[in-house]
């Protein structure tokens, strides 16, 4: 969260009690996946995914007005709650709408709008209104067009078929691109869950901490950190549709399995590379090239993972189910990064900061090493 240094200082939070506040948003988002799915199975998508735009909006807007720590936890679960139902919505969405062979960069070009959105958040939220006029101006300012958004693509969505609404006739098949879950099947869906749910909550949970590091550690103002995590989200307007077509060529186990080793890898690097005085930003503080070359390749390797996961699910499952799964790959990668977060905190509060950085790839590498064990046959 790129405002976390700002709502730290305002409330006086140690680590732990600033991993909180990006759990409160996190694990209600997480729990929500599950019955967003499921619903979005059997009303459709475009109901779910129009309360996951202008619900997290109003969310947005009620923690810009909240005045007291409790009352912004409070909210930040709301946010979570309206928002679950996007993401288990959208990829059945698009994949019914292109051939299975460019599924992968169908899903990656979508990517590219939620990672624009994680790009310009920072350098708009944080050193446009934040710094202006303060951490809650920019949830209220992001608040306002967000809800606009999501009424416009409310009637956009209107004028097509809803494919969720669809459903096959007694004794006939739901769809050319069904897919039964065989045994086999079934237990690499669960191993490759298990692999992109680790490995999304244990980078979600690092990557929360990468403004107080900058901040806390490295000594930079809070402007110059939230511009180097719009460099790890800057990532994502190019990553995910590269992702998504090296997926479709090269087959989905490949590339996430590629992912995962050299994101737990680079975490790694945090504890090693350069960060000396080599440019000064505005002249606001001092940064490194190294450090901004490694945030920049967590980022793609954070982003090429996303579509590649997405493609594999909705290719491994029947597509009266995928929003289901869908809602329980989110869930899991939700729900670990928002319980994994408080736990990184105090690691931090603990140990210090490369130690943590150091458990959270050994970790990543470890479980990686595990799943490949019984993914890598499977070329799908």
């Amino acid at each position: 969260m790129p405002l976390l240094p700002f709502i730290r200082d305002a409330f006086a939070l140690d680590y732990t009690r600033a991993g909180f506040v990006v759990s409160a948003f996190t694990l209600s988002y997480g729990i929500s996946q599950l019955p967003a799915g499921w619903l979005a199975d059997r009303v459709g998508p475009r109901l779910l995914i129009t309360v996951g735009v202008c619900g997290v909006a109003l969310a947005g807007l009620l923690v810009g007005l909240s005045q007291t720590y409790i009352w912004m936890v409070v909210f930040l679960v709301l946010m979570g709650v309206m928002g679950g139902g996007y993401h288990p919505s959208a990829p059945p969405l698009i994949s019914a709408s292109v051939e299975p062979k460019k599924r992968g960069r169908a899903l990656g070009i979508h990517l590219v709008g939620g990672s624009a959105s994680h790009f310009l958040a920072p350098l708009i939220g944080v050193n446009v209104i934040a710094a202006a006029w303060g951490w809650r101006s920019s949830f209220i300012g992001l608040a306002v067009p967000t809800i606009v958004l999501g009424i416009v693509l409310y009637l956009l969505l209107g004028r097509r078929a809803d494919p969720g609404l669809k459903r096959a006739e007694p004794g006939k098949t739901e769809s050319h691109d069904e897919t039964p879950l065989t045994p086999d099947r079934l237990l690499r869906l669960a191993v490759f869950l298990t692999l992109t749910t680790v490995t999304s909550a244990i980078l979600f949970s690092t990557v929360a901490f990468i403004p107080l590091f900058m901040v806390d550690h490295l000594g930079v103002s809070e402007e110059v950190a939230a511009v180097f995590l719009a460099l790890i989200y800057s990532a994502g307007l190019w990553a995910g549709p590269l992702g998504g077509y090296l997926s479709d060529r090269l087959g989905r186990v490949p590339v996430i399995l590629a992912a995962c080793f050299l994101a737990g890898s680079v975490i790694y690097l945090l504890n090693v590379v350069p960060y000396g005085p080599v440019i000064h930003l505005l002249n606001r503080g001092p940064y490194g090239l190294g450090l901004g070359a490694v945030l920049l390749i967590l980022g793609m390797l954070m982003t090429m993972r996303m579509p590649v996961a997405e493609a594999y699910i909705v290719g491994q499952t029947p597509e009266h189910r995928r929003s289901t799964v869908l809602g329980i790959y989110y869930f899991g990668g939700m729900e670990g990064g928002g319980v994994l977060t408080p736990v990184m905190g105090f690691l931090i509060d603990r140990f210090g900061f490369y130690p943590s950085f150091t458990i959270a790839s050994a970790a990543i590498v470890a479980v990686t090493l595990i799943c490949s064990v019984f993914l890598w046959r499977s070329r799908d």
